[in-house]
């Protein structure tokens, strides 16, 4: 078996407790493992780098765009890192794995493709200041100085590839209590942030040739090693942003009850207030069926504290991740008291 089979298999035996000890194994025990603490002060720029004495952590870019064609798309870039120990070492013995999905979405099509390294070679990684984060040739890039405000974005698939320049000059947003991000009752947690204002120029190249595009960007960095409790089953997550300049981030964790939601409503000038459990109200009203399962694609969404009542629709239902860890990542529209786009993902829909 070669190495990059191995690190397949690796991820895949963590991912298998997904029922039983929250999806993907995130509900587990992390002993010898960083835990999230309340009060603990988010640092810039060393907090955009990696954090390998957490167990899991993800930079995630999505970007809702329109064509010189007239049509909408969505970009995904992803790159994941899991620790197998807490500890660091080099080389070959390193712990740290690395995964990356990167997607291209339109109307009709859904491309997608997947990247696994393992830590230590230079295979994959992530620089805090000036920011860069690769694995093999795909790559996320800063200049020096800027943080996460100017980015490159390049990534392709077996029939797609896109190269995208990325820029923000409203601040970072951080979720929860100052970027605590709490998940569960009992106050598992991660650290979370995100600049979700980016504006975005760029090229996809697609198998009937090159198509200019505009649109938003929205980055989201998360970390912890216990995230969730052993009977959440997957999420719904949201990223919205709205004609108006407003933004609003939220998610429910599935469990056999009512679930637990979070949400984060960002003012058009980048300031934001984070809402608790149960202000967020979800509830599927349209599915589709996706690769043999039924997926929700389209949702009424609802925040009343912010007198927002939306309809969320897929942009294309059958936009299924079908990697190491399957879930469904896609562009949405809005409709309702806000008009918009955003990303919808949700994971857990056996």
């Amino acid at each position: 078996m070669n190495a990059r089979a191995c690190i397949v298999l690796l991820m895949l035996c963590i991912s298998q407790p997904a029922n039983a000890q929250g999806f993907a194994g995130l509900g587990t025990d992390a002993e010898g493992f960083a835990i999230p603490q309340p009060g603990q002060p988010l640092d810039f720029p060393a907090d955009h780098g990696a954090h390998p004495a957490f167990r899991i952590e993800w930079w995630y870019l999505t970007s809702t765009l329109t064509g010189d064609d007239g049509h909408s798309y969505g970009v995904q870039w992803t790159l994941f890192r899991s620790a197998l120990k807490p500890y660091e070492d080099a080389g070959w013995q390193s712990p740290q794995l690395w995964m990356g999905h990167a997607a291209l979405t339109s109307e009709t099509t859904h491309q997608f493709d997947e990247r696994i390294a393992r830590g230590g070679i230079g295979q994959a990684g992530v620089i805090a200041e000036p920011f860069s984060a690769w694995i093999d040739d795909w790559q996320m890039t800063g200049q020096p100085k800027k943080g996460l405000s100017e980015l490159k974005l390049t990534a392709r698939g077996e029939a797609f590839q896109y190269e995208l320049l990325l820029n923000a000059d409203t601040p970072l947003v951080l979720h929860g209590e100052a970027g605590y991000s709490t998940k569960t009752e009992d106050g598992k947690a991660s650290y979370y942030y995100s600049q979700p204002a980016y504006s975005v120029t760029g090229t996809l190249q697609l198998p009937d040739g090159p198509v200019n595009v505009t649109g938003q960007g929205w980055l989201d960095r998360e970390w912890s090693s216990q995230p969730l409790s052993e009977d959440q089953t997957g999420w719904d997550w949201f990223s919205l942003s709205f004609d108006s300049g407003a933004r609003m981030m939220g998610f429910r964790l599935r469990d056999s009850g009512d679930g637990y939601t979070s949400a984060t409503w960002i003012h058009p000038d980048g300031s934001s207030v984070s809402l608790p459990n149960g202000a967020l109200e979800i509830e599927p009203i349209e599915t589709a069926v996706v690769e043999d399962r039924r997926i929700p694609t389209v949702w009424q969404v609802a925040l009343p504290a912010q007198d927002l009542n939306i309809t969320v629709t897929a942009l294309n239902p059958q936009s299924w991740m079908g990697t190491s860890f399957p879930y469904w990542e896609g562009p949405v529209t809005v409709m309702g008291s806000h008009a918009g786009r955003g990303y919808l993902e949700m994971t857990g829909y056996e």
